[in-house]
C-alpha cells in the first residue's frame, strides 16, 4: 500500500510549509512516505464551513503540494485517531478538502470510507507514455484522475512510470492521477498508477476507486462491487448509485518524533 507520515497538530501550531513536507517525505534525509497527513480541528481550517470539533485531514503531497483528498491516506488516517484515542470507537467523521467522509473500523483490521460522489465526464481525453499516446477516462473522485485501459499484464508490467506520463493542461490544469489498468474479469482489475505529485507508487486508494466506477462505466452499469490489484495489495470498492465507498487495510507501523532542519 501506500505509507504516510502523519502529524498530529490538534491547535494548528505547525502549518508545514512545502520544503518541510519535502524533507519529511524524503526517504534518505527524512521519515520519507508518499505523502504528508496533518490530524488539524477543523475549526483551525478557514475554508471548512462544516462541524469545527471534528478532526480535519490536511493532506500533502511528497513534493508538498496540497491535495484535495487521499482514500488510503484517510483510513491510515482513522486507525491512528482511533489507537490514539483521539476519537470514539464506532464510525468516524473526518473533514477533507472534498468534503465530509465518513469511515467504519472492520473487524478484520480493514476500514471502509466513504468516498463520496465520483463522475465519469462522457468525453475521453488522452495520456503520453514513452511517446505512445491513449485514450484516457476522466474520473473526478473528489480529485482529479485520468484512467486509461490497457489490453494485457505484460502491457502494464512493462510501462516505465519512472516520469510523469504527458496528459492535456487543459483538461487537467492542476495536474492529475493517472491510472493504468488491465481487466482480469468484469469485475476484477490490475492497476499501475503514476500519482500527481509523488511518482509511481505502490496504491493510491482514489485512484483504484477512479478505475473500478471506470470498469463500470465501461460496462453500462451504475453501481457494483469490483476489486483492484495494486502493486502494494488489494483494495475492494462498492459503487452505489449516489456513492462510492473503498475498503482496505490501515496499519500504524511507528511512533516517534523528529527534529526539523534548520
Amino acid at each position: 500500500m501506500n505509507d504516510f507520515v502523519l502529524v498530529v497538530d490538534a491547535e494548528d501550531h505547525h502549518r508545514l510549509d512545502a520544503p518541510t513536507v519535502r524533507w519529511l517525505c524524503d526517504r534518505r534525509a527524512g521519515i520519507g512516505g508518499d505523502g504528508l497527513l496533518r490530524a488539524v480541528k477543523a475549526a483551525s481550517i478557514p475554508e471548512w464551513e462544516g462541524d469545527p470539533a471534528i478532526w480535519f485531514m490536511d493532506y500533502r503531497n511528497a513534493d508538498g503540494s496540497i491535495a484535495e483528498m487521499c482514500g488510503n491516506g484517510l483510513r491510515v488516517f482513522v486507525r491512528h485517531l482511533l489507537e490514539m484515542g483521539l476519537v470514539a470507537p464506532g464510525p468516524v467523521q473526518v473533514a477533507t478538502r472534498a468534503g465530509l467522509r465518513t469511515a467504519w473500523p472492520q473487524l478484520d483490521g480493514w476500514i471502509t470510507i466513504d468516498v463520496g460522489r465520483v463522475t465519469v465526464a462522457e468525453r475521453l481525453t488522452w495520456v503520453d507514455v514513452e511517446g505512445r499516446r491513449s485514450e484516457a477516462i476522466t474520473v473526478d473522485v473528489g480529485n482529479p484522475h485520468a484512467v486509461v485501459m490497457l489490453s494485457d499484464q505484460t502491457e502494464l508490467a512493462k510501462l516505465d512510470l519512472n516520469r510523469q506520463p504527458g496528459f492535456d493542461p487543459r483538461v487537467y490544469p492542476a495536474g492529475v492521477n493517472i491510472e493504468f489498468v488491465v481487466p482480469i474479469g468484469e469485475r476484477d482489475l490490475k492497476m499501475r498508477v503514476h500519482e500527481r505529485g509523488v511518482g509511481e507508487t505502490m496504491s493510491c486508494g482514489t485512484g483504484v476507486v477512479a478505475a473500478a466506477v471506470a470498469q463500470l462505466a465501461k460496462l453500462g452499469q451504475s453501481a457494483g462491487k469490483v476489486h483492484v490489484s495494486v502493486p502494494g495489495g488489494d483494495l475492494k470498492v462498492e459503487q452505489t448509485t449516489e456513492r462510492a465507498y473503498l475498503s482496505g487495510p490501515a496499519v500504524v507501523v511507528a511512533h516517534g518524533s523528529v527534529v526539523l532542519p534548520g
